[in-house]
């Protein structure tokens, strides 16, 4: 499946791209003062890597490159969804614990469990999430974007929120602004306007609100009648 329909100048971003312009001499492929993520470093450039998409997300997806490693990126998104489920799971754990003996074993397979499936689960949607997203960019950015691999990696960083999602309520707040990285991403890859790269973003939430909608008004639609 290719979808690197990008031209001439999909490869690389405008140097400007927090104003999310076009045009200008771009930075290079192999990337910029974004600093990707590097498996080989595994804790360090975690750290860095969280720190620069958290606090400076246009400079970050700017200076990325954007083609030719996958590899990065995904062991990246698929440490923060493995940190998240294992720290889900531990608070899990010793609410059982905290509610006697009965269904701490439970607790403790369930624990296991999602340490194994997570990043097999995490990478599919991550693959799949991302090409939704590209269809998108490539019906609204065409011609000019930077193909499938450089969306693939706003998804993939734009990941850093899981690290606090399986916390109540903060991680719905900082939901939000994994959406705000997302379109500071795609706006940034890309070298497009802020508008564009919002709908890129939102469409798909917007639809997966509704269908949510949908079921909680069938469900409750059900219930009613049922009395």
């Amino acid at each position: 499946m290719d979808f690197n329909t990008g031209g001439g100048t999909g490869d690389t971003a405008s140097p400007g791209g927090s104003s999310g312009g076009t045009g200008g001499a771009p930075p290079t492929m192999t990337g910029g003062t974004g600093g990707d993520f590097d498996y080989r470093d595994p804790v360090q450039s975690f750290i860095r890597t969280v720190t620069s998409v958290v606090t400076r997300p246009a400079a970050f997806f700017n200076g990325i490159q954007r083609r030719g490693d996958f590899i990065n990126p995904l062991v990246f998104a698929l440490i923060c969804a493995v940190i998240s489920a294992v720290l889900a799971g531990i608070v899990s754990f010793f609410f059982a614990l905290a509610g006697g003996d009965q269904g701490v074993g439970a607790a403790l397979g369930s624990l296991i469990g999602t340490i194994v499936v997570t990043p097999i689960l995490s990478a599919v949607g991550l693959f799949i999430g991302a090409g939704i997203f590209h269809l998108l960019v490539m019906l609204l950015v065409r011609p000019s974007n930077a193909g499938f691999e450089a969306t693939f990696r706003v998804s993939a960083y734009a990941s850093v929120t899981q690290l606090v999602a399986w916390i109540p309520i903060i991680g719905f707040i900082v939901s939000l602004y994994g959406l705000y990285l997302g379109i500071v991403g795609i706006r940034e890859v890309h070298s497009t306007t802020t508008g564009r790269a919002a709908l890129v973003v939102l469409i798909p939430a917007a639809i997966v609100i509704l269908f949510v909608l949908l079921v909680f008004a069938a469900v409750a639609a059900f219930f009613i009648s049922q009395q």
